[in-house]
């Protein structure tokens, strides 16, 4: 056994033997880099080198804006706002709750970003709701959680912004763009399932549908998806940098939640910018952490090693797709989303390209498959905050999300085997 292989054991070994004692995953990934640099007698300097490298970016600036613009906007009245759209929408239906549920996810998706956020905002607000109107606790819970997942491929999105600059030169407009088909896939694949189990269960519908009513709602959801315009369309345009856009939507997000809907006041400000600070140190501590173990792999070579290994199973290119999302989905098991997206991808992207997967395509399979890792046990956040939000243990809840987990995953082999899903509206703005 040579030196460089006994080097990929030290940092591969080290880092799953540290996920598995549940080490925080900032730390598994930097202590597992300084082993593996120590055993190859580097200097540590070059962590330090690494870890402020992997921060200084002028793109990663929009992360810290978009997470404070979707915490803003949680806290300031506006998801009281989206569910009485959604409902006057869709609420109509058999199991008109649960719709609102998906259709209220999209929106609200485009607005915080986060599925995380997504879950706390709108949970609160709809399971207790739809478990007074007669639904099954766990299902409402299972469908919030299912349904958060839009919040990441519906942009604006951080982790999006992170996957771009991990990917190297791929354009943030273009991935914003890229992600709409596929959540509009993702709404309507959970409702179709929500209305299968719906009519099975005899849940309720909701009021007849009204125009007058959906133009009222529209009326009064206007400045909270008035955000999505500000961002994407600017971004789109070429008005302004992705960071612009974000802090643009900041400041305009203030102004909403202060001035027009009024869900919050100054203290309630400086308790979102708490907030806000609280997830952008475990991102950013993430993202520095796991540029020295992306250097460690480069320096390896694992990326050409991984993808020599994962070609010698097979040339097939149908099988090498779901093998690349197959493990995806297993790291989602293990690991969150960020590090995910900052370690797979230097290794998992070049692979993918080789079998005609285009990058921006791969980045939104890439949202999915980290998606649906945030419902799986045992890392799962979404999961477990679902839980903490009905008081539904986490193996109910598990086995009322089978159903949605199948509706994720027929989404995630059209985004897979379709590229124009991904691409269309890319290559139609993006020109």
């Amino acid at each position: 056994m040579n030196a460089n292989t006994i080097a990929i054991l030290i940092l591969l070994v080290s880092f799953f033997i540290m996920i598995l004692l549940r080490f925080p995953i900032a730390y598994a990934v930097g202590i597992s880099s300084v082993l593996c640099l120590l055993y190859m007698g580097k200097s540590l300097a070059v962590v330090v080198q690494m870890m402020v490298k992997g921060v200084n970016s002028f793109s990663l600036m929009a992360v810290p804006f978009f997470i404070l613009m979707g915490v803003l906007m949680g806290s300031g009245g506006i998801s009281e706002k989206l569910i009485d759209l959604a409902n006057s929408l869709v609420g109509w239906m058999r199991g008109g709750l649960g719709m609102v549920n998906c259709v209220d996810s999209f929106f609200f998706g485009g607005i915080s970003g986060s599925a995380a956020a997504d879950t706390a905002s709108l949970g609160t607000i709809l399971i207790p709701i739809m478990v007074k109107q007669g639904y099954d606790d766990d299902f409402a819970t299972a469908l919030t959680i299912s349904s958060s997942v839009q919040g990441i491929l519906v942009p604006p999105s951080h982790n999006m912004v992170i996957y771009a600059t991990a990917a190297g030169g791929v354009s943030v407009g273009s991935l914003f763009m890229a992600g709409y088909i596929p959540g509009a896939l993702l709404c309507i694949s959970l409702m179709v399932g929500t209305y299968i189990i719906s009519v099975k269960r005899n849940y309720p519908k909701g009021d007849r549908f009204s125009l007058k009513n959906f133009i009222k709602q529209l009326g009064k959801s206007f400045w909270a998806l008035a955000a999505v315009l500000i961002v994407v369309v600017g971004v789109v345009a070429g008005v302004f940098t992705a960071t612009e856009s974000a802090a643009i939507a900041v400041i305009y997000s203030m102004i909403v939640s202060l001035f027009i809907y009024k869900g919050t006041d100054l203290k309630g400000i400086w308790k979102a910018f708490g907030e806000a600070m609280e997830t952008l140190s475990i991102v950013l501590i993430l993202i520095a952490t796991s540029n020295v173990f992306g250097y460690c792999l480069t320096l390896l070579n694992v990326p050409k090693l991984a993808a020599g290994a994962i070609t010698n199973i097979t040339t097939n290119p149908i099988l090498l797709a779901l093998l690349i999302n197959l493990i995806l989905l297993v790291l989602g098991c293990i690991m969150d989303m960020a590090p995910i997206i900052l370690i797979a991808t230097p290794i998992l992207l070049p692979l993918a390209e080789t079998i005609g997967i285009h990058p921006i395509q791969f980045g939104i399979m890439m949202m999915l498959n980290c998606g649906i890792g945030l419902l799986t046990p045992p890392v799962g956040s979404v999961l477990f905050i679902g839980s903490a939000i009905s008081k539904v243990k986490l193996e109910r809840l598990v086995k009322a999300t089978l159903p949605f987990y199948l509706c994720m995953i027929l989404v995630l082999l059209l985004i897979t085997f379709i590229p124009q899903i991904s691409l269309w509206l890319p290559s139609l703005f993006m020109k």
